[in-house]
């Protein structure tokens, strides 16, 4: 908490907590293209579930092999299942790996206190298995695993 003097008197300043806004779990790489100039390439439809939007800066781990990188999200066709790694990224894993795409946003401690991050779950054909988060979530097919 930050405390500033003001005439004698001690004023907390406006604080801001760095959250978990949206992640999406366990997503499956499909394709790899070191042509292009970089970025994420997530299927809309999984995108928008968990309240990605184009070109968010995103934080990125391979449950494969430990590597952690920052990009950031462009949609893919919807419901295809699309999950690729573009330009320098692409060296980061490799075709079947399992990612965990997380993006943060900061909020007030009252906007904190009622924030509950958007998250899914993805199968192995990236197909949402599991979503908790707002009660409005697009109208997707949940499949058992």
């Amino acid at each position: 908490m930050a405390l500033r003097a003001d005439r004698g008197a001690l004023r907390i300043q406006s604080m801001q907590f760095t959250l978990l806004k949206s992640k999406i779990h366990r997503a499956a790489v499909t394709g790899a293209s070191l042509d292009y100039e970089g970025s994420l390439t997530v299927s809309a439809d999984l995108a928008e579930l968990v309240g990605l939007i184009p070109y968010e800066k995103i934080l990125v781990s391979n449950l494969n092999n430990g590597e952690r990188f920052e990009t950031y999200a462009i949609f893919g066709e919807a419901r295809r299942g699309i999950i690729e790694l573009n330009g320098a990224t692409a060296h980061l894993g490799k075709i079947g790996d399992r990612l965990t795409i997380m993006s943060f946003a900061r909020y007030t401690p009252e906007e904190a206190a009622l924030h509950a991050p958007r998250i899914s779950l993805l199968n192995e054909k990236n197909e949402v298995v599991r979503y908790e988060g707002c009660d409005s979530a697009p109208s997707l097919r949940i499949v058992n695993e």
